[in-house]
């Protein structure tokens, strides 16, 4: 009976190591910088890991008062270039503490 208390006890201390070492990958993550570009850099945006926009430049050649569609595809485009760059190292960084949980 007190073999399987002991054995519990250093499971909780595993998880709980192992809580902390998430704790800390995720505030890394959300103090790192992610830029993402359009086609040829036209419009550049630069993320926080934790999704939150910080600037955008946008070269004035792309600025054409005729074709604002350009434009606006451009910032999709880098926006989404930004997103993606995010969740990549997001899903690579915290995969190996949830790889094989149920539910993650």
């Amino acid at each position: 009976m007190m073999r399987g208390m002991g054995n519990m006890q250093g499971m909780m201390k595993q998880m709980q190591k192992m809580q902390k070492e998430m704790v800390k990958a995720q505030d890394e993550l959300n103090a790192k910088e992610f830029i993402g570009s359009s086609t040829n850099d036209l419009v550049t945006v630069t993320f926080t890991g934790d999704k939150k926009m910080k600037t955008m430049t946008i070269n004035p050649e792309l600025i054409d008062p005729e074709d604002p569609e350009m434009l606006q595809d451009m910032i999709v485009l880098a926006v989404n270039d930004g997103i993606t760059k995010i969740t990549k190292e997001t899903d690579q960084t915290m995969g190996k503490y949830t790889k094989g949980l149920p539910g993650m």
